[in-house]
């Protein structure tokens, strides 16, 4: 039965690639022998948290930014903010990984150095069923209480265990910021200034098989996926949001997406203008 859920998939990544209108590739990978069903039960986990119940203090938004004032494009990546890819496993904690890698993002940026902490603190400590989903948002409520250790100290295990509070050396938030939603400029604004979650649909077959180049789809609108974006640029393609996932590096381009943006969508290609955060650090 896996040859023919590989097989399927192999036509189906054959199929998407001889088509002249594709403009981004995809290829075999880790998941080549999940059927599209099993893949989004064991890799995607996000939760998403209606606008009424988050906190957003609109002093300390990016809004008084102009778009103008904005680089063409960046990437937090040649600034030192990004750690090397990680891997979530079999397990729905993809907005464990998301929150941390905006939370290693401003750190280094407002302390000068690049930290790698811990995701496992947070699937077993902030939630009670961490591999099965959770908010974005618990993950800063979290640490903006308790802190997180670092990676070194409480490595990653993909399956959840039981709350070990450590007390080494940790790190702090003073909070979480809200983008607002279906603006594509306030997402723009927000990450031109740090690393920033954002919520998107990643359940798709050829999301799954992305390998390389600007994915325009397909894809639906309903939140499942949590990912960082770590910057944004254009090409010949047009204009992209650069991701980064926590599939490990085989998959996308070493682990990154780049995702066209400035579709004419409110809601942004898969959805990605709909639920973005960050978090704030002295």
């Amino acid at each position: 039965q896996r040859q023919q859920i590989f097989k399927d998939n192999l036509e189906f990544i054959e199929k998407h690639n001889n088509d002249g209108n594709n403009r981004y590739n995809l290829s075999l990978n880790i998941f080549a022998d999940l059927t599209n069903e099993e893949f989004v039960a064991s890799h995607t986990g996000a939760l998403f948290k209606p606008p009424g119940s988050s906190k957003i203090n609109h002093n300390l938004g990016y809004h008084n930014i102009s778009v103008s004032d904005i680089e063409p494009s960046l990437d937090w990546r040649t600034k030192g903010a990004v750690n090397k890819i990680k891997n979530q496993g079999k397990c729905g904690s993809c907005w464990a990984f998301s929150a941390v890698a905006t939370v290693e993002g401003i750190i280094k940026i407002k302390k000068g150095k690049l930290v790698s902490l811990s995701e496992q603190q947070l699937v077993d400590c902030a939630s009670d069923d961490g591999c099965n989903g959770e908010f974005v948002e618990t993950a800063y409520e979290y640490i903006e209480r308790y802190g997180l250790a670092n990676e070194a100290e409480y490595p990653y295990k993909g399956k959840e265990g039981t709350c070990a509070m450590l007390k080494p050396e940790i790190q702090n938030i003073i909070g979480y910021q809200r983008v607002p939603k279906e603006s594509e400029e306030e997402l723009l604004k927000a990450v031109a200034n740090q690393p920033v979650s954002v919520l998107l649909d990643g359940s798709g077959q050829a999301f799954q098989f992305y390998s390389e180049g600007v994915f325009h789809g397909e894809c639906g609108t309903i939140l499942n996926h949590a990912v960082t974006a770590i910057g944004y640029g254009e090409d010949t393609d047009g204009k992209y949001w650069l991701l980064r996932n926590s599939w490990g590096s085989q998959w996308g381009e070493g682990g990154y997406m780049k995702l066209k943006r400035d579709t004419g969508s409110r809601q942004g290609l898969c959805g990605v203008n709909l639920h973005a955060s960050y978090p704030i650090a002295n």
